[in-house]
């Protein structure tokens, strides 16, 4: 598979001064065609500025950026063949929606014909047939995130970059939304760069993930890698909601977390490790219940979510906090538990 996007070595400094912070530390990936990546991290990680610089908004310090094989680097943005949606979605409040997707197409030379098809063509793809004559402000938010999806479309570029697209919608429509990017992405075959700080939105949409911290990337790999397979105490707490506890690693591979004894999917040099624990990997067991082992454990906290429970328990470990589906057998608070681990949602990482 041929490369869509690869970075080497790529560095940013916001400042002629040598001895300045760099932003972005020297990093190397690639996105290989046809596929999405979701650049991941907290605020102030780099996240923006590698898509910018992708985009040819902020050149690179040092380092080689290309783009379906061609040396971008020192390329503008318009030389390179790339679109980007923005947050604010950028719309023209006076133009209609067609004017609006068609506004790229006239301002590139293309004929007003062919705009036409090409402009009808890209709301076909994103669902809005019959709205070519509406004002934006006679569109609700998701049918203008459609709007500038299209008119990102619509200029086929060799990549198609987001930046946050879906923090301004409410919570049902941002998960019909990324599945409808999810689904367009696919169905074209378009080589994206999407950058979040929502995890579920990452692990809903990527075919990689790249987690960005301080510049650098912590780790990059598959959604199931990144959730399942944390190399770091960072991953392991940013990728969804981990919980790490000092724990030892054996000699005969095993990992003793307390009362309870882990074994982990890789092998761990024997010593002081963290294990991290997701809130779904915790079974809890009334007190007194047949059950082997457990970690003792008191509810002090809880949470009725509708599909789901939220427990807090006080344990030998601290604090815990679970995730419960059972919504038949409901603790009361000052409930004694047993607590025990799952096969899913326990990853050994070293210590740092």
């Amino acid at each position: 598979m041929s490369n869509g996007i690869e970075f080497k070595n790529i560095t940013k400094r916001y400042s002629t001064d040598a001895s300045a912070p760099l932003a972005v530390k020297g990093i190397s990936f690639t996105v290989p065609q046809g596929t999405l990546a979701t650049i991941l991290g907290p605020s102030g990680c780099g996240k923006t500025t590698t898509l910018r610089m992708i985009a040819g908004l902020e050149s690179p310090t040092s380092g080689q950026i290309t783009i379906a094989g061609k040396d971008v680097t020192t390329l503008g943005p318009a030389e390179r063949n790339v679109s980007m949606m923005f947050q604010s979605y950028a719309l023209f409040p006076h133009m209609s929606v067609i004017e609006n997707v068609r506004y790229g197409l006239k301002m590139s030379g293309i004929a007003k014909d062919s705009a036409q098809s090409r402009a009808t063509e890209a709301l076909k793809n994103v669902g809005l047939v019959g709205f070519d004559d509406r004002l934006p402000s006679e569109l609700s938010g998701g049918q203008q995130q459609r709007v500038a999806l299209a008119r990102a479309l619509v200029l086929e570029p060799a990549v198609l970059l987001f930046d946050e697209p879906l923090s301004n919608l409410d919570a049902r429509l941002r998960r019909e939304m990324r599945e409808e990017i999810r689904n367009i992405q696919q169905r074209l075959q378009l080589t994206v760069a999407y950058v979040t700080h929502d995890q579920s939105e990452a692990l809903a949409v990527s075919d990689q993930i790249i987690v960005m911290n301080h510049g650098l990337i912590a780790q990059m790999g598959t959604p199931q890698d990144m959730y399942e397979r944390p190399q770091s105490e960072f991953v392991a707490g940013f990728m969804g909601e981990a919980m790490l506890f000092p724990g030892t690693a054996l000699a005969d591979g095993t990992v003793q977390l307390g009362p309870l004894t882990i074994s982990p999917r890789q092998a761990v040099a024997a010593g002081a490790v963290k294990v991290a624990v997701r809130p779904e990997a915790w079974h809890v067991h009334r007190q007194g219940a047949s059950t082997g082992a457990g970690l003792p454990g008191t509810l002090v906290k809880l949470a009725y979510l509708g599909n789901c429970y939220e427990y807090s328990f006080d344990t030998a470990l601290g604090g815990i906090f679970v995730v419960s589906l059972d919504l038949t057998d409901v603790l009361t608070l000052g409930t004694s538990v047993s607590l025990q681990l799952a096969d899913h949602g326990v990853s050994v990482v070293r210590v740092v």
